[in-house]
């Protein structure tokens, strides 16, 4: 993988492929209607988002094709780990958090990971869609886009499942736990 043009290596490239269309074809439910073929072909034609689609699964996201935007005829890609990824864990919720930390900083954070892997955190419409698909998060928390309004205010949200329901919280953004991390999403 060449991290400066943002390509993957020829063996890179046929793994996640593999593994994609793997997980397409185990989780149809998730994508109705739709066949492999399409999607590869969409992947085939964007090769710059496959590179973000490989950092997603390399960080423990598992990314699955969820649905297809109407307008642009795009396949919807979301982090379908059964808990938030392993390596987003333990940061805050974005660079102002982290900048605002005295002691015990973090890594990284949430928005600045995104950026660099070239994905957007979910939103909480988008994360109350995920749940409809299966339960996720019932050991982890995810954050979540948060409206400018709250962030200005210092804080940030997160999403989780408990007790067989879908909870949507808040946080100090310079927060972060073990068990939080985030998941994203991806247009392709």
């Amino acid at each position: 993988m060449n991290t400066d043009t943002k390509t993957l290596a020829e063996d890179q490239l046929g793994e996640l492929l593999n593994t994609l269309k793997a997980r397409f074809e185990k989780n149809m439910n998730r994508h109705e209607g739709h066949s492999w073929a399409e999607v590869e072909a969409k992947l085939g034609a964007s090769p710059e988002k496959l590179w973000s689609l490989h950092e997603m699964e390399r960080t423990g996201g598992e990314p699955d094709v969820v649905g297809q935007d109407g307008s642009t005829g795009e396949f919807i890609f979301f982090d379908c780990a059964a808990e938030t990824p392993k390596e987003r864990r333990s940061i805050c919720y974005d660079h102002e958090a982290l900048e605002a930390r005295k002691a015990n900083k973090p890594e990284n954070s949430a928005m600045m990971m995104a950026e660099e892997m070239g994905i957007t955190l979910l939103t909480e419409e988008q994360y109350q869609e995920l749940q409809q698909l299966g339960n996720f998060d019932t050991k982890t928390s995810s954050w979540l886009l948060t409206p400018p309004a709250v962030r200005k205010l210092g804080g940030a949200i997160f999403g989780d499942r408990r007790f067989n329901r879908v909870f949507v919280y808040h946080n100090g953004a310079e927060s972060y736990y073990a068990a939080r991390g985030f998941r994203g999403w991806l247009q392709v």
